[in-house]
């Protein structure tokens, strides 16, 4: 095999166009033996193989600088750069080997951490800038795929490196996908520019002041390289259009290119995945509520950012949607905003969001909803620690975040109909913005009698009275609580368990009741402490007698943690929980 001998892109260069075809096919076998043993970006990476071989063969990393766009192409450089192990070993080598651009897996040839969309262009002009001020000569190459266009970054990079003038190559990987389909006006002269083989009279980048080049045959090495050939070295910005096919060499990614964009291992013969239980999720459970409310509300629009699966709407539900869902790709700022907007307009949305990327969008909450007190509702997906745990993706800090902003309502439901309850009462209201972090550890049904009015004012809800030790757990850690409360009561200790419900606010109610006959106040987040919910309580409790426990995890940067430890190191099993509080009242 050639790639078990390629340490670095140098070893591509003495090859000819038949021995690089070989390593093309031999790259593609190791991104899917990786991904059909270790899970990961499937789609995206088969139709990048060509074009990232060609792309090493043709520049000189590390000198010229790669920037990836979102990361979901870059496997095949991963293998071209020394890191061909994780591809071909065992699942304890795949693991060591990020799925993401990683400098601190390779600080030679990977630029940035990058996970999020739309961002390769903007970093990649900070390249172009600091190489011109220092009179250097590399080549910068932004690479980024046609569905993260959609993204506003994508539209602030281009602007900019269109200003500055100087020699930048954005290559726009064109596979006619985002996760899902496409959506936005741009895809109209993507479209058009295919068609047309890039001769057509309305094109975008030239509009912007680029040099344009096209190329349809995008999984053509020999052509790439040619194309490649032509632009290194350049002077002025300059686009790379290639169209490429997603899934290229596995005919099920082929097939069924919204299920093969990611995916859980699976077998690599026939791409069959192993037959597992079915089990409840918000996310089918939501999407089936809104299908069905939909049908006597056509207020009521289901609203996703390039991510339809984060709520639930598979292609049929979609279909099924029509006009009530809308999807506005990559562009969680024009989510929000279209969302305000929609709600002042008398529409009923409801934007689902997977907490990592609802980061993407703080001043468009603040600014264009919470100021203007539009009634959206925002579905906070996978908050917590139980979730995506690459360091792109941690999804640990939607609470201190979203609290942080006022005018804005965040509830935290505990159970199935609680969820249910809230969503039904916050679609409604009229009043404010009101966002849900639903529940991300699997879902919980109670048979206890849920309110269905909420207030816009904060009301805790005792769930267990008893003294000298109150456990105020929030959403996902609900349920941690409760095994906690069982685990003191053995001790001989009768807590209390309250549902605060609301993270925005304190109820100084329920907080000053428990003054009497309490002197330890525990609180309990799935998410980062600094900043958040528990913080907020000990800070009301700041000039009394009483003390609080903070549980949380602690403010930092954690890259693919596992979770038992990650909640060992924070004090947050319940053993730890537990042993905690009797050192604090003993």
């Amino acid at each position: 095999m050639y790639i078990e001998k390629i340490q670095s892109p140098v070893d591509l260069k003495g090859l000819d166009i038949d021995a690089l075809k070989v390593v093309a096919d031999e790259t593609r076998a190791a991104v899917l033996n990786r991904v059909s043993k270790h899970g990961g970006h499937v789609g995206p990476n088969l139709g990048f193989v060509e074009a990232t071989v060609a792309l090493h063969y043709v520049f000189n990393a590390p000198e010229d600088k790669f920037v990836f766009d979102v990361s979901h192409q870059c496997y095949p450089h991963k293998v071209l750069t020394g890191r061909a192990a994780g591809f071909l070993g065992d699942v304890e080598d795949m693991n060591a080997i990020s799925g993401y651009s990683s400098p601190a897996e390779s600080p030679v040839y990977d630029n940035f951490e990058v996970g999020h969309t739309s961002t390769s262009i903007s970093l990649a002009t900070g390249l172009q800038k600091a190489r011109d001020i220092k009179g250097t000569k590399e080549n910068i190459i932004a690479i980024i795929g046609d569905g993260s266009l959609s993204g506003g970054e994508a539209f602030e990079g281009l602007d900019e490196a269109s200003e500055l003038g100087t020699g930048i190559i954005i290559v726009v990987n064109d596979n006619e996908m985002s996760i899902a389909e496409n959506h936005g006006g741009i895809y109209k002269n993507l479209r058009a520019l295919r068609e047309s083989n890039g001769e057509c009279n309305h094109n975008w980048f030239k509009a912007w002041g680029f040099e344009y080049k096209y190329l349809e045959e995008g999984n053509d090495i020999q052509k790439l390289i040619e194309l490649f050939k032509t632009v290194k070295d350049t002077d002025k910005p300059t686009v790379v259009h290639i169209h490429t096919e997603k899934g290229h060499g596995f005919q099920p990614a082929i097939d069924n290119k919204e299920a093969w964009h990611w995916g859980m291992p699976f077998n690599i013969t026939d791409g069959s995945r192993p037959a597992s239980l079915h089990y409840e999720s918000y996310e089918e459970l939501f999407s089936n509520w809104m299908l069905k409310e939909m049908k006597s509300d056509k207020s009521l629009i289901a609203v996703t950012a390039g991510t339809p699966a984060a709520g639930g709407f598979s292609p049929k539900k979609r279909q099924e949607a029509g006009i009530q869902h809308i999807d506005m790709g990559i562009a969680e700022e024009q989510a929000c905003a279209m969302s305000s907007g929609m709600a002042k307009g008398g529409l009923r949305p409801v934007w689902t969001v997977y907490s990592t990327f609802i980061q993407r969008t703080y001043d468009q909450i603040a600014q264009d909803l919470c100021i203007n007190s539009n009634p959206a509702v925002i579905n906070v997906m996978w908050g917590g620690t139980g979730t995506m745990n690459d360091i792109t993706h941690i999804c640990l800090f939607d609470i201190p975040m979203l609290c942080s902003i006022p005018g804005l309502i965040y509830l935290a439901p505990t159970t199935c109909e609680e969820y249910f309850a809230m969503l039904s009462w916050a679609v409604k209201q009229d009043k404010k913005p009101i966002a849900i972090r639903v529940p991300s550890n699997g879902v919980h049904h109670t048979s206890e009698l849920v309110e269905s009015e909420f207030s816009f004012t904060p009301k805790y809800k005792v769930a267990h009275k008893g003294s000298e030790v109150a456990i105020i757990a929030a959403g996902s850690f609900y349920q941690k609580a409760e095994n906690v409360l069982m685990l003191l009561a053995t001790k001989g200790i009768n807590a209390t368990l309250i549902n605060p419900r609301y993270l925005n606010e304190v109820d100084a109610t329920t907080l000053d009741s428990l003054k009497a006959s309490h002197k330890l106040v525990v609180t309990l987040e799935d998410g980062c402490k600094d900043g958040g919910f528990g913080e907020r309580i000990a800070s009301y409790y700041g000039t009394s007698d009483m003390k609080v426990l903070v549980g949380g995890v602690k403010k930092d940067l954690y890259d693919r943690f596992d979770l038992n430890q990650l909640l060992s190191d924070n004090r947050l099993l319940d053993e730890q929980i537990v042993e905690d509080i009797i050192k604090i009242i003993k």
